[in-house]
């Protein structure tokens, strides 16, 4: 079993995707009529597979939706995504580590719809995600 991806309500998909975009999704495609609403489908660089869906649904009246925390998107270098971000006029939090080390980073930013986005930089050797091994 894994995740497939995540889908979030936003309020105008076309500053979504700007967004998205900018932080370095790609549009995969789009949907534009279903039960739940419009869908834009974006994946990153190095995904084979869709990992983020886009929802708006023009009969809400804008809604953003409910119940989402965050999600995590793990980056090669946290000082090379600050720097782009920044430059594209997004707002980035200042990078911390968690565990008081160099190579382990972590940072948050927030899409136009108030939904927070951590960014992760592994450490070297870590697996592409959390494991077991992170608790143990």
């Amino acid at each position: 079993m894994r995740t497939l991806h995540l889908g979030l309500r936003v309020a105008d998909p076309d500053r979504a995707v700007a967004f998205y975009t900018a932080v370095g999704y790609e549009v995969v495609g789009r949907v534009p009529e279903t039960p739940s609403g419009q869908l834009t489908m974006l994946k990153l660089p190095d995904d084979d597979v869709v990992s983020l869906e886009l929802v708006f649904d023009p009969t809400d009246g804008g809604s953003r939706g409910t119940g989402l925390s965050h999600f995590v998107i793990q980056v090669e270098s946290m000082a090379a995504m600050v720097t782009e971000l920044r430059a594209k006029g997004i707002e980035v939090a200042e990078p911390g580590s968690p565990d008081g080390s160099a190579d382990f980073l972590t940072t948050w930013v927030t899409d136009p719809d108030g939904n927070r986005i951590e960014l992760v930089q592994w450490p070297a050797g870590h697996a592409d995600g959390l494991t077991a091994a992170d608790w143990s």
